[in-house]
């Protein structure tokens, strides 16, 4: 191990000066190109990660077709980051090479603004996220705030801690932070990338889990991932269906269609709430007049994410229940094939690019 020019620490004779990145050149064509990069060492405050996984989100299109405001191309995609701390920078206390981590959506605050200073730093103005802010981890390497670690545990591997850094804490978190209670009935919209892991959580929360989605082709997984009913929305009314039991204390919606989500308003029961996880660029409809009519105190909650301890937690959460995403691999030099094949809907259920060492 040797100091950095910076005076960090860093793992010496084992890397060259270049790595590989698969990233999105700059113009107007939406694509990924595997290219070489230089490996930079961290900052003060930062670390350098070895990734080993990442997974793919359909939130890298932000990146990819240049959505996102703001980004400066070429940029490398990527906020489910998996792997190891080979380099320190200056100033960062309590991490150490070869320390397990993760990085998420939340990768990066400032700590000063009105929402750090009062602890809520999901919702920091300045919040940085990796693949947007900075070049995230479709690649070898990835150098990140220490703000934005999250330690793997053991138990976990990196092929299976990629995606919980994204989709399995936005699914863990948003069950967690709902009014449901055990014994509850909660219902899952959507079995993809999001819902098949929200089903597994909420089951193993103990709720009177329900999973909804169209056709009678997902019903054999929804049931192994543990939901105790199915409800297919093509072949009857969802919200009838969730009212014969009772209605749902609370409906999780993953999928990314507004016209889906609103007629489950309907299916709660009184103090139910829908917690949407899954962004449309549609808009919400919502007829008001029959929820003052059924007195149902009825709300929608949009859940985003969660920090770095968020993340640990549904780790942890996960090795104790054996909650696991359902995962497609393919090697980083594949990376446009396996985000295609994501964005087509192909993947059952999440894309990860593994980096071999």
């Amino acid at each position: 191990m040797s100091k950095t020019a910076a005076g960090g620490q860093v793992l010496s004779g084992t890397i060259g000066t270049v790595a590989r990145a698969a990233r999105v050149p700059a113009g107007d064509t939406p694509t990924l190109e595997l290219t070489n990069v230089p490996i930079r060492d961290p900052g003060p405050g930062q670390v350098r990660i070895r990734i080993h996984a990442n997974g793919i989100c359909h939130s890298d299109f932000l990146t990819v077709h240049k959505v996102w405001p703001g980004i400066s191309y070429p940029r490398v995609p990527g906020h489910e980051i998996a792997g190891t701390i080979d380099a320190t920078g200056p100033d960062v206390i309590g991490w150490n090479i070869g320390e397990r981590v993760g990085v998420g959506w939340h990768g990066g605050h400032d700590g000063t603004c009105d929402r750090c200073r009062r602890g809520d730093f999901n919702a920091c103005v300045n919040m940085q996220i990796p693949g947007i802010a900075y070049d995230g981890g479709y690649a070898d390497y990835a150098i990140v705030p220490v703000s934005a670690l999250a330690r793997i545990p053991d138990e976990l591997s990196f092929e299976e801690a990629a995606p919980l850094m994204d989709a399995g804490i936005t699914t863990f978190n948003a069950l967690r932070h709902s009014v449901a209670r055990p014994g509850d009935v909660v219902a899952i919209l959507g079995i993809g990338g999001l819902g098949h892991l929200g089903i597994q959580y909420a089951a193993n929360m103990g709720f009177h889990t329900v999973a909804i989605a169209r056709g009678k082709d997902k019903e054999a997984d929804a049931l192994k991932l543990g939901a105790k009913q199915y409800i297919d929305s093509q072949a009857t009314d969802a919200a009838t269906e969730l009212q014969k039991l009772g209605g749902a204390k609370v409906v999780l919606c993953t999928i990314t269609s507004s016209s889906a989500m609103a007629p489950l308003i309907d299916g709660l029961e009184t103090d139910g709430q829908m917690m949407i996880a899954g962004a449309s660029s549609e808009p919400l409809c919502i007829q008001t007049t029959p929820m003052f009519v059924r007195k149902r105190r009825n709300s929608i909650r949009v859940w985003l994410s969660g920090t770095p301890t968020d993340s640990e937690d549904a780790m942890n959460f996960s090795v104790l229940t054996g909650v696991r995403a359902w995962i497609e691999t393919a090697p980083l030099e594949h990376a446009a094939e396996a985000y295609q094949r994501m964005l087509d809907g192909k993947a059952r259920f999440r894309m990860v690019l593994t980096m071999n060492a």
